[in-house]
């Protein structure tokens, strides 16, 4: 498992640099990506920048959430928004963060143009919470966090609960 940056720490704010090999080194660190992804529950999605590697890679899979539209677990390598369309406010968690959820405005649907570990361009409509939830692993590509799209820090940010030691994350 991979150590997670939080909040305040600077490498959280550095803008990632595209993906440029892809070998067995990258498929070594998306797998412990992903391990390190599991280890927090209930979490959906995690970037390279959340543990220190400025490389523009994400995981999103939301498909424990049964309820909403998914193309399952994702590797989205050098991903672009390529169209947008609605907007919607929704709350948002992170990793990063552990202490505080708060309200975001996303775009409802999105099209999104990401390669795969073998370097294959693949193409996506997402639309919900997937859609959210891809947007807020790219800001991280791009050194955003949830706090920097916050409307307003008084009435959009919350504390997030605990329900004990096993809950906190």
């Amino acid at each position: 498992m991979l150590e997670v940056l939080t909040y305040p720490d600077p490498q959280l704010k550095q803008v990632s640099e595209p993906v440029t090999a892809f070998d067995a080194v990258l498929r070594d660190f998306v797998d412990r990506l992903e391990a390190t992804r599991l280890a927090a529950p209930g979490c959906v999605g995690i970037a390279a920048p959340q543990v220190g590697k400025t490389i523009r890679l994400a995981i999103v899979d939301v498909s424990s959430k049964p309820k909403h539209k998914n193309h399952g677990r994702l590797v989205l390598i050098n991903p672009e928004i390529t169209q947008w369309e609605g907007f919607a406010l929704g709350r948002e968690g992170c990793h990063s963060v552990p202490d505080y959820t708060g309200n975001v405005i996303r775009a409802e649907r999105i099209a999104l143009r990401a390669f795969d570990l073998d370097g294959r361009e693949q193409n996506f409509e997402m639309e919900g919470f997937e859609a959210r939830a891809v947007q807020h692993e790219l800001d991280h590509l791009d050194g955003l966090l949830f706090l920097d799209r916050l409307v307003s820090h008084r009435s959009d940010l919350f504390r997030r609960k605990n329900y004990g030691e096993n809950a906190k994350k």
